[in-house]
């Protein structure tokens, strides 16, 4: 699935700007190579905590090939889960840095970086089935952190979830026998003007250890 990931052609709006990205770069990583292909989910195939964000950064998992690595949103997600115990190393630069996640994995929504971080409607549609099928696979997963709104549209429609509750920081909703947790995403627009703090965000993640606790049944 991974190959197949890294590999989609379906959308040409992003796979335009992905490679224009790739091609143009931003100047401070100008002697970089980008990897400017969608970016598959990754972590603990045995993992119980399941995290969605929305997409790779332009300059972050655009450029590293790793969903969250190399970008501001990345360095809140990656501290808050080695400060849950879920990563053996509170940063990640690079695919190849040592970073390695126990009992979790990390994907997002979509897989190609969008313009202005808006995929279209039909643009998520199109990359659903990778998470459905992540999910799948992802057998042991029963609490599943949503990082912003969009995640948790996404979550909450391939869950079947009704009624959908309204989305906010720390809202639980039941999707069968899992536990969907929502989250402010942790953009700098969100960072910098205080909305999500790294007491909030910690919270989340110190919910998702208690509630994803083993012994607790999920589907098969």
């Amino acid at each position: 699935m991974r190959a197949e990931i890294v590999a989609c052609r379906a959308c040409p709006r992003l796979v335009a700007w992905r490679e224009e990205v790739a091609r143009e770069k931003r100047a401070a990583f100008r002697d970089e190579t980008y990897w400017g292909r969608p970016v598959p989910g990754f972590g603990d195939p045995r993992a119980r905590l399941l995290v969605v964000g929305l997409a790779p950064a332009a300059h972050g998992g655009n450029r590293t090939g790793r969903v969250f690595t190399g970008d501001r949103s990345g360095d809140w997600v990656f501290r808050a889960l080695h400060r849950a115990g879920y990563a053996n190393q509170p940063t990640s630069v690079h695919a190849a840095d040592g970073l390695r996640l126990r009992g979790a994995y990390v994907a997002a929504a979509v897989r190609c970086a969008p313009p202005a971080n808006r995929p279209t409607p039909a643009e998520r549609e199109t990359c659903l089935p990778y998470l459905q099928r992540e999910l799948a696979l992802l057998r042991s997963v029963d609490v599943i952190v949503v990082l912003g709104q969009f995640a948790y549209d996404v979550v909450a429609r391939m869950l079947h979830v009704r009624p959908r509750p309204r989305f906010g920081h720390g809202v639980e909703v039941a999707a069968g026998t899992r536990t969907i947790i929502c989250s402010y995403h942790p953009s700098q627009q969100n960072t910098f003007t205080g909305t999500l703090t790294e007491d909030m965000f910690d919270a989340v993640f110190a919910r998702a250890r208690r509630l994803s606790r083993p012994g607790r049944s999920t589907p098969r």
